[in-house]
């Protein structure tokens, strides 16, 4: 799993890293497109709240998870984007011990927080504007944070500095996959 701030380089990271590993990855955001696309039954019901411009709720979220690992296609996989969240996090623990799963590692990568304004405003994205990403850095800091603590408690956790070279975070991100992960 990645954990990180956005604009930490996550998704570009784990693209590499499933590429080169062969892991399937599962990012949230790509997974509920792909659903809503396919009108799954998942998929419809996600629609309901995007088009709402409502969050989609943790049980769907986890849901369209489920399938995709119990679909027996993921028996290595790179979760990207999820959980945000201590609650998310213990219903991803369910769900794991149910398809008789385990996270390996807990990659967080670290940037700070003037670099990342940084990047996310040179996105030039047309939701990325100062205040949000002030409150998008927030939410980060409340929501994700703890997962930390959690992951860390249980020695999951591995923090890899994001600033630098794409590249050489890239070897920071391979030297802290454990290697039966690899």
């Amino acid at each position: 799993m990645f954990l990180g701030p956005p604009g930490a380089g996550k998704g570009t990271q784990a693209e590499r890293l499933c590429d080169e590993l062969g892991l399937a990855h599962l990012a949230t955001g790509d997974l509920l497109r792909a659903a809503v696309a396919d009108g799954t039954d998942l998929g419809r019901e996600a629609r309901r709240y995007m088009d709402a411009g409502e969050l989609v709720p943790d049980e769907v979220v986890i849901g369209m998870i489920r399938e995709r690992l119990a679909d027996g296609a993921s028996s290595a996989f790179l979760l990207d984007g999820f959980p945000r969240s201590v609650p998310q996090a213990e219903a991803l623990d369910a769900m794991l011990v149910d398809l008789a799963a385990a996270l390996d590692a807990v990659i967080a990568i670290e940037v700070g927080r003037d670099e990342l304004i940084k990047r996310m405003l040179g996105r030039k994205r047309p939701d990325d504007t100062p205040e949000t990403v002030e409150r998008r850095l927030r939410v980060y800091e409340d929501q994700t944070r703890p997962l930390f603590g959690y992951y860390g408690d249980r020695g999951l956790l591995r923090t890899v500095q994001g600033e630098g070279s794409v590249d050489g975070v890239y070897g920071s991100i391979k030297a802290a996959v454990p290697a039966r992960a690899g």
